[in-house]
């Protein structure tokens, strides 16, 4: 598992805003303790309208089949037993830009 990779996963069900159910995220950073720091993804496309998202078009790399929105305002830490399957991987030049975003949310 690598930074870049799209995977599936089951995200738990929440009562706020966060993303949940079946869906892909992009592995960020994956740590010594079976989590796992991922970016959801919505294929809804009306959250380009917030700040800290990208759309990702889908690719036979990447393994998507929507036109999909990375909501990197909504990075978090999830257990590796909530992936599913590994759907593809993302070009250096998108992760690039991921990693660029990361860098203006969190003021790094």
């Amino acid at each position: 598992m690598k930074k870049g990779e799209i995977w599936l996963v089951e995200l738990p069900h929440t009562n706020g805003h966060e993303q949940m159910g079946l869906r892909p995220i992009v592995i960020i950073k994956e740590t010594v303790a079976d989590i796992v720091i991922v970016v959801p993804f919505t294929s809804n496309l009306q959250a380009l309208r917030f700040p800290h998202t990208l759309e990702i078009k889908p690719s036979k790399e990447n393994g998507l089949t929507n036109i999909s929105v990375a909501l990197i305002f909504q990075i978090r830490a999830i257990d590796k037993k909530r992936l599913v399957r590994k759907l593809g991987e993302l070009p250096e030049k998108v992760v690039g830009r991921i990693n660029l975003m990361l860098q203006r949310l969190l003021d790094l």
